[in-house]
């Protein structure tokens, strides 16, 4: 059939079908987000327009912004539904990119179409046209190569054809999941070829679930019998696998104790006797300590970020490592004994092979025990007496009145630390921090686009007053497109967690709360929230106490759903209370400085490569 570029991708687009990790057929892509500018307004604009009743159409504020909320939809779904971002050229692709990093940190897939300069060059230089006097190839939209798993430049209507199969072997395939870009230059847009029908026939991408080398399950099983003291990691794999389950089940037979990192977080019930808590730096001291003691760790679904492994020192030197991962890049890492497949299939050719072993039971009940310890210690943060509630205390407040099914996201600053060390979950998957790439901002877009896919229980989004500043445009979004949700922004006056790090190091206070900032006033000015927020459409509620908490977000729940926009509570907070797990996190540190002589420990204890 003769039809457009753009036409064609649309019609694909709307072909491409998806199977969710409990059977139900949906759209691969469900739909798209867009800003219109001169690069695609006529060939990808009008060819979105004629297929607008099957393919809906979200328009933001900001080209990073949509973006972003497509990469929280994809988390939503369990990477079984990705989300399309176009933009012009110039700025507004520009503006994907941060976006892109997001996505492809955290292995999410999301397909990005900017717009692109003519390739006939006949009215160079064009309009937001970048020019390389070196190479008249090169456009703004080779910056996304660096942040893509997938990067073509489409300068013939038939390009389509080959390249297709692979932007959809990219979006669902477990081991290379991520960020796709597909520039479009505008005259390509709108040239005709005749395209095959075949191209546009209906296709059911299902989870792919390919099982490990049976040489290396064995190998696997024999160092997990040779343990004393083993422990359970599960990471993302395992969410994105819908595994958890499956994990549990391995965990109850074999009695190892389970901790998870932050992608793999609230899959285990907080109160399961075998849940140690969560790992690493913004974890738990209870699992940090049982780490320190495992002489076998299984991690499973993670790349074992250093967050998770406190920059490499949470385990003993003395442990041996095996990784259960689709992606070999994962798998292969600080020497780990590699076993590369999908976490259910793998989980359970695992146990097959260990049958009825069992560890000492001593060792499995450390993990209720430590981390009994540790719900004391949250519970002393929680219940601390003070005028102004802490970060601790405001989570505490959310997590009570949270329904099980519920969704609750954070990305940046301390908040990630308050949510992964302190929330207890009932062991549905029910939480997003973005802490791969730590984008601030994340946590308004995101929950956009998490508030559209996770249907089932309200999204909650906890963030910053830094956060809400850098990025805050997608609430009129979710506002106007009536998506509810509920955001809770925690005024401290600046970057405080960033002022921890430099303070705590022996760094003098500079650039990071807004007392320590330049400023040509005596007394700056403040931002009012509050009135920020309902200007953009939200329902708000504001909250100077803990009781003011509990009561606006009960509120601020019922607003959002009755008003099906979103709700914003607004409430001060302490600056400089925090929930510490304990354990080190490299950065660099001057010689001159205080913290120079922590930062020599950490190092001395790092396990650069695992013994075989």
């Amino acid at each position: 059939m003769k039809l457009t570029t753009a036409q064609a991708l649309v019609r694909w687009l709307l072909a491409q079908r998806s199977e969710t990790l409990d059977g139900r057929e949906v759209p691969l892509f469900p739909g798209v987000f867009a800003i219109f500018g001169h690069g695609n307004v006529l060939g990808l604009g009008t060819a979105l327009e004629e297929r607008r009743e099957e393919l809906p159409l979200w328009r933001g504020q900001t080209e990073q912004g949509m973006a972003l909320a497509a990469v929280g939809y994809a988390k939503a779904t369990h990477r079984r539904q990705v989300g399309v971002v176009t933009s012009s050229i110039g700025p507004g692709a520009l503006n994907m990119v941060t976006a892109a990093g997001v996505a492809h940190a955290n292995r999410l897939p999301v397909l990005l179409l900017p717009g692109d300069t003519f390739t006939s060059r006949a009215p160079d230089p064009v309009l937001q046209q970048v020019e390389h006097f070196g190479d008249p190839t090169a456009t703004v939209n080779d910056a996304f190569r660096a942040v893509s798993r997938y990067f073509d430049r489409i300068t013939r209507p038939e390009q389509l054809l080959s390249t297709l199969p692979q932007v959809a072997r990219v979006l669902t395939d477990p081991a290379d999941a991520g960020p796709v870009t597909l520039a479009l230059p505008q005259d390509v847009q709108v040239e005709t070829y005749d395209f095959p029908d075949s191209l546009f026939e209906p296709v059911t991408h299902r989870p792919l679930r390919p099982r490990p080398d049976r040489r290396a399950l064995t190998e696997a099983a024999g160092a997990l019998r040779s343990a004393r003291k083993p422990l359970l990691v599960l990471g993302g794999g395992v969410r994105y696998s819908g595994a958890g389950g499956r994990a549990l089940a391995f965990a109850e037979r074999h009695g190892i104790p389970v901790t998870e990192t932050t992608a793999g977080r609230t899959l285990v019930p907080h109160g399961h006797p075998l849940h140690a808590g969560p790992l690493g730096v913004t974890g738990s001291a209870s699992a940090n300590v049982l780490a320190a003691e495992a002489d076998v760790v299984l991690a499973v679904g993670t790349r074992l970020q250093d967050f998770t492994t406190a920059s490499w020192t949470v385990f003993s030197p003395d442990v041996r490592l095996v990784t259960l991962n689709a992606a070999r890049f994962d798998a292969v890492k600080h020497g780990a004994l590699a076993v590369v497949g999908d976490a259910e299939a793998g989980l359970a050719d695992l146990a097959a092979q260990l049958e009825s072993w069992q560890i000492d039971p001593l060792w499995t009940e450390r993990a209720a025990a430590e981390r009994g310890r540790w719900d004391a210690h949250i519970d002393s943060l929680r219940a601390a007496s003070g005028e102004v509630p802490t970060y601790a205390q405001v989570v505490g407040a959310v997590n009570d009145l949270s329904e099980p099914h519920d969704y609750v996201m954070t990305a940046s600053g301390g908040m990630p630390g308050e949510l992964i060390g302190g929330w207890r979950g009932s062991g549905s998957v029910g939480m997003d921090v973005e802490y791969g790439f730590s984008c601030m901002g994340y946590e308004l877009a995101g929950a956009w686009g998490a508030a559209m896919a996770h249907t089932g229980g309200l999204v909650t989004t906890m963030l910053g007053d830094g956060s809400y500043l850098m990025l805050n445009s997608e609430l009129f979004s979710a506002a106007f497109a009536g998506h509810p949700f509920v955001a809770v922004v925690c005024d401290n006056d600046g970057y405080a967690v960033i002022a921890r790090l430099q303070e705590g190091q022996g760094g003098k206070p500079f650039n990071n709360f807004l007392a320590d900032c330049r400023s040509a006033h005596t007394s700056p000015p403040r931002v009012d929230f509050a009135k920020h927020a309902e200007s953009l459409g939200c329902a708000v509620f504001t909250a100077s106490s803990l009781d003011d908490v509990r009561t606006a977000y009960a509120e601020a729940r019922e607003a959002a759903v009755a008003g099906q926009r979103p709700a914003v509570v607004v409430v001060r907070t302490q600056p400089s209370s925090w929930t510490e797990a304990g354990a080190w996190w490299e950065v660099g540190v001057p010689e001159h400085l205080s913290g120079r002589e922590g930062f020599e420990r950490g190092k001395s204890g790092q396990v650069r490569y695992v013994k075989p």
